[in-house]
């Protein structure tokens, strides 16, 4: 298997929402530090199961990050799950061929002319 671009990947999940929400806190805590001086955090944590006994994984994403405040600090948390095909190309958001699997040539409903 090809190694996961993970632009790509981060773009994925969520459909792209945790992409924007990831810009978001990136943004707002290094403002937060420059303004204040103090140390701020972001936090990304990805958990991977598998999807009963298919090729899929359950991606769950979590974003947590903490921008300093003058007086103290101030924290928020995102998590979501997005699930994703493991194929030859890495993790994709869409299987490249997802109807491959779904029917055996033999189990058609119709037959063949001869």
């Amino acid at each position: 298997m090809k190694p996961t671009d993970p632009g790509e990947f981060l773009a994925n999940l969520n459909a792209g929402v945790f992409n924007n929400q990831l810009a978001t806190a990136l943004s707002a805590v290094a403002g937060a530090v420059v303004d204040n001086g103090k140390k701020g955090k972001v936090v990304i944590t990805l958990e991977m199961s598998q999807i009963g006994e298919s090729h899929q994984v359950k991606i769950t994403h979590k974003l947590d990050y903490t921008e300093p405040t003058k007086r103290g600090s101030k924290r928020e948390d995102l998590a979501l799950d997005t699930p994703m095909h493991v194929t030859k190309d890495g993790l994709k958001l869409f299987a490249d061929n997802p109807t491959a699997g779904l029917f055996k040539s033999e189990d058609a409903p119709v037959i063949a002319r001869t």
